[in-house]
């Protein structure tokens, strides 16, 4: 399997590289048909005076979805052992799934909700948080201001994806989210699939109708 290291703001070093080479073979367990292994070590300084740290990220490439896992420590030895951990969990209980789905198939199991995200570890702001948010009060933190905010939003953009209830599953295993959004191909409607306990899941659909603007307008 191909391997590719970069390091942002810290130097690879040959012993680095030597570990990732020994790292790969319990990767290789879970995914045997990968082609290509990115690794990316990003060293990270903080003005607050928050003490410097490695962040590894994994991306592995292959004939199906790419597989992504990322872990932080202040030593880069240390994050990359928890990335591949990390990783390795993630395709060991795709193949889990997998081997699940053809003992027991079945189909995606819908239940109608009260609106919670059960299974979910979330734990959401106060009013009196997101007021303060809202009016400014508190200031947005972005990835280049490092000053501490008890509210941190990011925003990431993908482009979307139409795909099944059960692929959306299987995606959102290989990454190692509780969570994973996409266009049901059944309905043509965004969604979101996200776990609850042991291998339950939930699909939550948006109807898309036009804004009331509109609607009169039309």
């Amino acid at each position: 399997m191909e391997t590719s290291i970069v390091g942002v703001g810290v130097g690879i070093t040959d012993r680095f590289r030597t570990v990732v080479e020994e790292k790969i073979a319990k990767i290789q367990t879970f995914a045997s048909r990968a082609q290509r292994l990115d690794v990316k070590v990003t060293h990270r300084v903080y003005r607050n005076g928050r003490v410097p740290d490695e962040t590894v990220e994994l991306t592995l490439v292959s004939k199906g979805p790419v597989v992504r896992a990322e872990a932080t420590d202040g030593d880069k030895f240390v994050a990359l052992d928890l990335a591949v951990d990390k990783m390795a969990e993630q395709l060991r209980r795709a193949k889990e799934k997998r081997v699940d789905g053809r003992q027991h198939p079945r189909g995606a199991h819908f239940e109608k909700e009260s609106g919670a995200l059960e299974g979910i570890d979330v734990q959401p702001a106060s009013v009196d948080v997101l007021r303060a948010v809202a009016t400014g009060a508190v200031p947005i933190q972005n990835d280049e201001d490092e000053v501490y905010s008890p509210v941190v939003i990011r925003t990431k953009n993908f482009g979307a994806e139409w795909m099944t209830v059960e692929e959306a599953v299987d995606r959102m295993e290989l990454v190692g989210h509780d969570f994973f959004l996409f266009v049901d191909v059944r309905t043509d409607h965004p969604s979101v699939v996200y776990r609850r306990k042991g291998w339950d899941y939930g699909v939550i659909a948006l109807e898309t109708q036009a804004p009331p603007s509109e609607a009169l307008a039309s």
